[in-house]
């Protein structure tokens, strides 16, 4: 079987490289549409615009609200038609950057892609995720190329709400944890492939960086200081789970996160990082893992107060056959569950759930 490994082509971070590496942005085109939810032009996107019609270039703003849904990137994509666009800016987080994707891949144009929190591992990855209009996610869209350019500007993310940065580091964390799975069981990525010996050892060291440096980063963004550990972070949490998930697969945590995502009410005010940081630990029930891994994960998630029970999810009240709905989409034909060598089914992810919330009740209240 063949081995992928996949990339963009070019990422820059550090402080302030938003003013600095404008050059970059520049190189990919003249007439540029520029992606973003009102929020995140207020806070950077009208000065971005600003400082890059000073460089000679044109740019249309496009307004992105709601779901990253087909039915939202047709109609942007039916605007930046009509403006003659040669490329695409998608400034701010992971659904808007998943739309700015979709719509460079529609219209074969260079992309740009600008992330204002370090929340998901999205930047870096040819992959967008598509909802539906009801929230739930509809299917993963993969693209032939990666983004041509990641511009990550620390200064503008150690701003951003620490709780962000926290999920960031969740999501991360689950990298190295689902690529042994499909390592161990001779899986295969998300565009069909071996996880390539370049991709595991990114995937790893970036467990490592988010154990060593994680909290010490947290107090950093909570102070909205930019230090060496919070570097690393951001970096792990971007580029090297980014690189990590990408060439080395998904397995059981992203699958049961999908299955959340069926559900409605108080969950869906948690982050796509805090709910894959409960549906990791379940991962790491159903696989037997020592319990002094799981211990470990559990420690470090509290610590970051990210969800490690059932209350923490908003389902404290839960029924049996309302997590059976997780376990049931988590477990559809198509979901990465499936790479892990063995056949999960509805009730065994059901069961793990509810014994993780046991545990952790038990052992780490």
């Amino acid at each position: 079987m063949s081995r992928i490994f996949i990339s963009p082509s070019r990422y820059i971070q550090g402080n302030n490289v938003l003013s600095t590496h404008l050059n970059a942005i520049q190189e990919l085109g003249n007439n540029a549409l520029l992606v973003c939810d009102d929020f995140v032009y207020n806070l950077v996107g009208q000065t971005l615009e600003t400082d890059l019609q000073a460089l000679g270039m044109q740019i249309i703003v496009a307004h992105f609200k709601g779901e990253s849904s087909q039915q939202a990137i047709q109609s942007l994509c039916d605007n930046a038609h009509k403006a003659s666009i040669d490329c695409v800016i998608g400034l701010g987080g992971g659904k808007t950057l998943d739309v700015s994707k979709a719509i460079s891949n529609q219209m074969h144009v260079p992309i740009a892609i600008l992330p204002t929190t370090a929340a998901t591992d999205a930047p870096t990855s040819a992959i967008s995720v598509i909802y539906s209009k009801d929230g739930t996610i509809d299917h993963y869209q993969h693209y032939a190329k990666s983004p041509d350019l990641v511009l990550v500007d620390t200064g503008i993310i150690c701003k951003a709400p620490p709780r962000l940065f926290a999920s960031g580091i969740a999501d991360a964390m689950s990298t190295w944890v689902e690529a042994q799975s499909v390592i161990k069981a001779n899986g295969t990525t998300l565009v069909g492939a071996s996880p390539t010996l370049a991709a595991q050892a990114i995937a790893k060291q970036c467990e490592a960086v988010l154990f060593k440096y994680g909290l010490e980063a947290m107090e950093a963004c909570i102070n909205n200081t930019v230090t060496q550990a919070f570097e690393d972070v951001v970096e792990a949490n971007t580029l090297l789970s980014g690189l990590g998930f990408e060439s080395c697969g998904l397995a059981a945590a992203h699958a049961i996160h999908n299955g959340f995502s069926t559900l409605q009410g108080d969950i869906q005010t948690l982050t796509h990082g805090e709910i894959v940081a409960y549906t990791t630990l379940t991962q790491l029930v159903l696989e037997k893992r020592p319990m002094e891994d799981l211990d470990r994960y559990i420690t470090f998630y509290q610590a970051l107060n990210l969800p490690t029970t059932l209350k923490d999810l908003k389902l404290e009240h839960a029924s049996y056959d309302t997590l059976l709905k997780v376990g049931q989409h988590a477990t559809k034909e198509n979901e990465t569950i499936h790479q892990m060598g063995h056949n999960y089914t509805a009730n065994d992810v059901t069961d793990a759930l509810f014994a993780l919330d046991k545990y952790v009740r038990t052992h780490h209240s």
